[in-house]
C-alpha cells in the first residue's frame, strides 16, 4: 500500500514534469517505474497533443511497430497511453544508469508522426546474489590469527542505491569480516580472529550476508563452510562406553546386531577407524559374535541358545590408522530374548507300574515334574490327559503332577492303560511334549469262580477199582495268579447214611473225580454230590455246582434159582407118574439175576439129563415139558441137570439139579437120593470136589484168623487199643466185625485223606484211616494229641500244635446221635477246619462240627520303610514346598499297629502326608548351600502295638549351588605402584576375588572398567589377565607426563 502511495504522488509530480517537457522542448516525455501491471496509465496523449478523441480511431491513430516488443498501446477510446507489455528496466536496459524507451504515434488525414520518449525507472525488484550457494574454505588448524581469506562479491541487477551496499557475518567466536573495495566494487575478506582447533570444532559453517540500499532493503546469503584440517592427536572414541541389546535367541545367522561408530577427533587417515574384537572376549563371545572391520557392524556368527547364555559381554576395538596408531574400546551387552524353542521336558520322579483294581480314588499312580528351559509365557506349563480315562492329572503340589486314579478300576475289563500326559508351554506358538505312562492294573479277588456247566452227570462202572477217575469237571476265574488258582472240593453230605468222601473224591488241583470205593450197581444206581471250586484269593470266593453220579450195571451177579427151593445139597427131588402123556407140565424152575437190562434177562436149558428125548424146557419160563410117554425100559429115576444164564457178556449161569422119580400104577413110589438109580460117576466126582473145596477154603481162613489175631494182640499191648503213630501223625483204629473177629489192615500205607476201603472177597473188613495235617505239618516239633469222648461226657476234642514260634489251640465238641460203650469213636480234624466223629457199630453213624481258628496279632513286625522317589540333589533356591522324597510305609500288623513317621524339626524340611498311602519330604525354608551343602534326614517311623517298634531309615540331600553371591575383593582398595620407562606389557600388579560359591559360579574373570585418563581410554594405559587378575602395563610411563591414575 505504502508502495502505490508512493508512486501516485510520484506520478502527479512527472504529469507536471511532463507538461513542462513539452513546452519547453516541443516533444511529448513520460517517466513510468519498471514491473507496471499491464493495461497501466503512462500518459493522455490525445490531450498532450491537443487531438479531439472523437477522431482518434477515425484518423487510425496508433503506435508505430519497431524492432523491440511493444510495450505501450493507445487506447483509440480515451486516448490514454497504456502498458501493453511487461516491462522489465534490467531486461531492457540492463545495467545502465538511464532507461528511455523511445516510439513514435502516428496520425492519419493529414499524417502526422509524434516523437514519444517513455523513460523507465528502476525498482529495487532484485536482491543480491552470490556466485555460488556455498563458499568451501580449508584452513589448517596452526593457521594464525589475522589471515585473511577474499570471498566473491554478490552482484544485484539493480542500478543506484538498489545495488549491493554493504556485506555482513554472522557472530562467530573464529572469523570477522573485512569489506574493501576494488575497481569500485565492494569486496568481503574474511580475517581469522582465533586459532582454530580441529578437535574442538572440525569445520565452521558461517553465513555471509549481502545487501542492497533499496527500500525495502533486500539482501542475499551466503554458506561459507571451513574445514580445519587435522592432526593425528586423538584416539578412537565410542559415543557409549557400554551398549545394551536385545537380541532373539533364534536370531539367524549374519543377523546385524548393532553397527557401531566409534569417532576419531583427528582426520583423513588419522581418524580412519579399523574395528575388531578385542583379546578380552571369552571364547563363547567369539564363537557366536563377528564385527565388521570396516562399519563396525556386530553379527551373529554362531546358533544362540537363551537356555546356554543369556547374555553376553563382547569388547570391541577401534584403532585409527595414523603412523602412531591409537585404539579406543567399548562394551556390548547382548542381552538374549528367550524365543519358545524348547517343548517342555516331562521327568517322572516316582511311577507305580502297578496298581491295584481296589485302589481307591485318589491314589497316587505316578508322580512327575514337567519343566521348560524357556522363561516367561514361553516357560508356563499346562498338562493334561485323556479324559475318557479313569485317570486325572492333580497339580495341588507345587511344581509337581500326580497321577491319581479317578474312577474305579477294573482288571477283568481292562488289565493295562497307556495313559499320554501332554504338556504344553503358552508361548504364541505352543510346544508340547508327550510321555506314555504304562500302567498295569494288578488283580484282587472280586471274582468268585465260576463252573463251565449249571449241572454234570458222570458215569461210572460198577466194580469199578477204587481210586479211578470218573469225571472230570473244570471252572474258571476271570482273576489272575493267586486269585485264578482253583482247589476243588467235595462238600460235606451223606450218602446212605455214610459221608461221601467215602464214595468219591476229587483232584484240588485238577477237577478230577476218583471213585473211593467199588460201587456196586444193585445196592446204588445213582447219587448226587455237591463239589465246590474255591479260588486261592484273600479272602477266598467259593461257587459249588451238583454233579449227578450214575452208577452203570455190570454182569457181575450170578442167576439165583429161586423155584424149586433147595433144601439137601443142590438136588431137587420130584415125582413125574410114568403115565403121563407127552407135554406133560413136570415142574417149573426160576431163577433171579440182580443184574438189570440184558444182564438181568435169563434163559433156561437143560444142561444135562438121563434121556434128552424125554423132556423139554421152555427158555423164558422155565417150564419143563414131556416129549414123549415114559417107556418101559426108561429108568425109573431122570436126572435133569438145568442150566440157567443171563445175557451179560460174558454170560454168568447157575445150574440146579433134579431128580425125577417114575412112579405108575396105584403105588407112589419114593426113593432116596441115595437110594436111587443115578450114575454112580456123576454123583461120586461132585461130593469129591466139594469135599476138596471145603478144606481149602477152611485152611485158609484159619491162617488168616491166626495172623489178623497176633497182630491186633500186639498192638492192643501198644497202645491199648488205638493205633497210633506219631511220628506220620495218622491214627489207626480197629472196629469189631460181624462174626467178632477183629481185622487189621494190610496196608499201612497212609492215604492223603481218610478213607474208608470196602474189600471185594468175602473176608474183608472196614478198616479207617485217619491223616492227620495242619499247616504247620512239616516242621519235626509238630505234637498231635487226639482224645475223643462221647458226647455225654461233654469233653472236647482237643488238637495242641506246639512249635517254636508261636502255639496254636484247636478245640471242637465231638458230638455224635447215639452212645453205645461198647462202640469207639473215631473223631478226625480234616484240614484243620472241620471234626467228624463216626461211630462204629452194625450202622455206622457220623457227626460233624466246625472248628473256628482265630489267629491273634501280636506287634512283631516293624514298620517298612520304601522310598518310591529321591532327589538325591535339590538346587539351593529350590522354592518351600519342593518336594525332595516320597515313601510309603507299610506294616504288616493289624489292629493298633497303625504308623506314624517323622523327620527331625531341626532340619530345614518337614513331612507331609497329604497323599493317601505316601508321605512327602517338602523343603520347609530356603536352603544356603553356603551354610549346609549337605542334609542327612533320618526318617523315624512307629507303629502304635505293645511294645512300640520303630524302624529308620536315612536318606542324603545334597544341595547345589546356584549364583547367589557376587565376587568380593579381598581389599577395599589396591595401591600399585611402577617405576617409570617400564617395558610395554610388563606386569604391575595382582588382585584378588574370592566368590562364595562354587563350580562355574566360583569362576571368575577381571575386566577394567572402561574410563578415560587424559581424553585416552584407559586400554591404552593398562590390561588385566581375565583368569589371573595380573594388571600389564601398555605403555611406557613417564613421570613427567602422568604421575598417577
Amino acid at each position: 500500500m505504502r508502495y502505490k502511495i508512493f508512486w501516485l504522488s510520484k506520478c502527479r509530480v512527472l504529469c507536471c514534469v511532463l507538461f513542462l517537457w513539452k513546452l519547453v522542448f516541443g516533444q511529448i516525455h513520460y517517466s513510468i517505474p519498471e514491473e507496471l501491471q499491464l493495461g497501466s496509465f503512462v500518459g493522455n496523449i490525445a490531450e498532450d497533443l491537443g487531438l479531439d478523441v472523437k477522431q482518434l480511431a477515425a484518423r487510425s491513430f496508433r503506435i508505430v511497430p519497431g524492432p523491440r516488443k511493444q510495450y505501450v498501446d493507445i487506447s483509440l477510446d480515451t486516448g490514454i497511453l497504456l502498458v501493453k507489455e511487461s516491462i522489465d528496466r534490467e531486461e531492457i536496459c540492463g545495467p545502465s544508469s538511464s532507461c528511455v524507451l523511445s516510439v513514435s504515434a502516428l496520425l492519419q488525414n493529414p499524417l502526422k508522426l509524434y516523437p514519444i520518449a517513455v523513460e523507465i525507472l528502476d525498482v529495487n525488484d532484485n536482491s543480491p546474489i552470490f556466485p555460488k550457494r556455498q563458499f568451501h574454505l580449508e584452513i589448517s588448524e596452526l593457521s594464525t590469527p589475522g589471515t585473511r581469506f577474499p570471498l566473491e562479491a554478490a552482484n544485484d541487477p539493480d542500478v543506484a542505491i538498489n545495488s549491493v551496499q554493504t556485506y555482513e557475518l554472522f557472530p562467530n567466536n573464529y572469523f570477522v569480516l573485512d569489506v574493501q573495495m576494488r575497481d569500485g566494487e565492494k569486496m568481503p575478506v574474511l580475517v581469522l580472529q582465533s586459532s582454530l582447533d580441529r578437535e574442538t570444532e572440525s569445520s565452521h559453517k558461517l553465513t555471509l550476508i549481502a545487501k542492497d540500499g533499496g527500500i525495502p532493503v533486500r539482501s542475499g546469503t551466503v554458506q561459507v563452510l571451513i574445514s580445519v584440517k587435522d592432526t593425528n592427536d586423538n584416539a578412537p572414541i565410542f559415543p557409549q562406553s557400554v551398549y545394551r541389546v536385545s537380541l532373539l535367541e533364534n536370531a539367524a545367522i549374519g543377523t546385524q546386531v548393532i553397527k557401531l561408530n566409534a569417532t576419531d577427533l583427528d582426520d583423513g587417515p588419522n581418524g580412519k577407524i579399523t574395528y575388531s574384537l578385542s583379546s578380552y572376549n571369552s571364547a563363547k563371545a567369539r564363537e557366536k559374535f563377528s564385527v565388521d572391520s570396516k562399519t563396525g557392524e556386530i553379527r551373529v556368527r554362531g546358533k544362540l541358545d537363551y537356555e546356554e547364555n543369556t547374555v553376553f559381554e563382547i569388547n570391541i576395538k577401534a584403532i585409527d590408522g595414523g603412523s602412531d596408531a591409537m585404539t579406543g574400546n567399548c562394551d556390548v551387552l547382548v542381552n538374549i530374548i528367550d524365543v519358545n524353542d524348547n517343548p517342555p521336558e516331562v521327568t517322572l520322579t516316582t511311577l507305580s507300574n502297578t496298581i491295584s483294581e481296589d485302589a481307591p480314588v485318589g491314589t497316587v499312580v505316578a508322580l512327575f515334574s514337567a519343566t521348560d528351559k524357556d522363561s516367561g509365557r514361553n516357560g508356563q506349563i499346562q498338562c493334561k490327559s485323556p479324559i475318557k480315562l479313569p485317570f486325572r492329572l492333580d497339580s495341588s503340589l507345587e511344581n509337581y503332577y500326580g497321577l491319581i486314579v479317578q474312577d474305579p478300576l477294573d482288571r477283568e475289563n481292562t488289565s493295562k492303560y497307556d495313559v499320554t500326559v501332554t504338556c504344553m508351554d503358552a508361548g504364541n506358538t505352543p510346544l508340547s511334549s508327550k510321555n506314555t505312562i504304562r500302567v498295569e492294573i494288578s488283580d484282587i479277588n472280586d471274582n468268585a469262580p465260576k463252573f463251565t456247566q449249571s449241572l454234570y452227570k458222570a458215569s461210572v462202572m460198577e466194580n469199578n477199582d477204587i481210586g479211578v477217575s470218573i469225571f472230570s469237571i473244570s471252572a474258571f476265574d476271570p482273576d489272575i495268579g493267586l486269585n485264578a488258582r482253583l482247589k476243588y472240593s467235595i462238600l460235606k453230605a451223606q450218602i446212605h447214611n455214610a459221608s461221601v468222601s467215602t464214595y468219591i473224591s476229587i483232584n484240588s488241583e485238577t477237577g478230577v473225580i476218583f471213585a473211593q470205593r467199588s460201587f456196586d450197581y444193585e445196592k446204588l444206581k445213582n447219587f448226587q454230590i455237591k463239589v465246590e471250586v474255591m479260588d486261592s484269593g484273600s479272602p477266598p470266593l467259593a461257587s459249588n455246582v451238583s454233579v449227578d453220579v450214575v452208577i452203570l450195571d455190570q454182569n457181575d451177579n450170578v442167576p439165583v434159582i429161586v423155584q424149586p427151593l433147595v433144601e439137601f445139597g443142590s438136588t431137587i427131588v420130584e415125582t413125574i407118574s410114568r403115565f403121563a402123556e407127552p407135554g406133560y407140565l413136570v415142574t417149573k424152575v426160576s431163577a433171579t439175576d440182580a443184574d438189570g437190562g440184558q444182564n438181568g434177562r435169563l434163559s433156561y436149558s437143560i444142561f444135562q439129563a438121563t434121556h434128552h428125548n424125554l423132556f423139554t424146557i421152555s427158555p423164558d419160563t422155565g417150564e419143563i415139558w414131556t416129549i414123549r410117554r415114559i417107556r418101559s425100559k426108561d429108568a425109573s429115576k431122570q436126572i435133569l441137570v438145568i442150566l440157567v444164564k443171563d445175557n451179560g457178556k460174558p454170560s454168568l449161569s447157575a445150574t440146579v439139579t433134579i431128580s425125577l422119580s417114575v412112579v405108575g400104577g396105584d403105588t407112589e413110589t419114593f426113593s432116596s437120593i441115595s437110594g436111587s438109580s443115578e450114575d454112580p460117576r456123576f454123583s461120586h466126582n461132585l461130593s469129591l470136589s466139594l469135599v476138596i473145596a471145603l478144606g481149602v477154603i477152611s485152611i485158609i481162613f484159619l491162617v488168616i484168623l491166626i495172623i489178623l489175631a497176633v497182630k491186633v494182640h500186639k498192638s492192643r499191648n501198644a497202645l491199648g487199643g488205638q493205633h497210633c503213630s506219631l511220628g506220620s501223625c495218622c491214627c489207626l483204629e480197629t472196629r469189631h466185625s460181624l462174626n467178632g473177629i477183629q481185622k487189621a489192615s494190610r496196608n499201612l500205607q497212609i492215604p492223603p485223606n481218610y478213607v474208608e476201603v470196602f474189600g471185594g472177597d468175602p473176608l474183608s473188613q472196614r478198616f479207617r484211616y485217619e491223616s492227620c495235617s495242619t499247616l504247620q505239618s512239616t516242621k519235626r516239633n509238630f505234637i498231635t494229641s487226639n482224645t475223643c469222648k462221647s458226647h455225654a461226657d461233654k469233653k472236647y476234642v482237643r488238637n495242641d500244635s506246639l512249635e517254636k514260634d508261636s502255639t496254636r489251640m484247636v478245640s471242637s465238641e465231638c458230638n455224635s446221635n447215639s452212645v453205645n460203650n461198647k462202640h469207639r469213636h473215631i473223631c478226625m480234624l480234616r484240614n484243620s477246619q472241620r471234626i467228624q466223629t463216626t461211630l462204629e457199630g452194625l450202622d455206622a453213624m457220623s457227626g460233624n462240627c466246625n472248628v473256628l481258628v482265630n489267629t491273634i496279632d501280636v506287634n512283631d513286625n516293624p514298620p517298612e520303610v520304601k522310598l518310591t522317589s529321591l532327589s538325591s540333589t535339590i538346587s539351593e533356591d529350590a522354592p518351600v514346598g519342593t518336594v525332595t522324597a516320597l515313601f510309603s510305609a507299610a506294616d504288616e500288623d493289624l489292629g493298633r499297629n497303625e504308623i506314624q513317621c517323622q523327620i527331625s524339626d531341626k532340619l530345614l524340611f518337614r513331612l507331609d502326608s497329604a497323599l493317601k498311602n505316601y508321605c512327602v519330604i517338602l523343603v520347609q525354608h530356603s536352603l544356603v548351600r553356603e551354610t549346609t551343602a549337605e542334609y542327612e534326614v533320618t526318617i523315624t517311623c512307629m507303629n502304635a502295638g505293645s511294645p512300640l517298634l520303630i524302624s529308620e531309615k536315612a536318606i542324603r540331600v545334597e544341595v547345589l549351588d546356584i549364583n547367589d553371591n557376587a565376587p568380593q575383593f579381598t581389599q577395599s582398595l589396591y595401591s600399585a605402584n611402577i617405576m617409570e620407562n617400564n617395558v610395554i606389557r610388563s606386569s604391575i600388579f595382582s588382585i584378588a576375588a574370592v566368590d562364595l560359591d562354587i563350580g562355574v559360579n566360583a569362576r571368575l574373570k577381571c575386566l577394567i572398567q572402561a574410563t578415560r585418563i587424559h581424553n585416552a581410554s584407559v586400554y591404552n594405559y593398562v590390561s588385566i589377565n581375565q583368569e589371573t587378575s595380573v594388571i600389564f602395563a601398555q605403555r611406557s610411563f613417564d613421570y613427567e607426563e602422568l604421575k598417577n591414575l
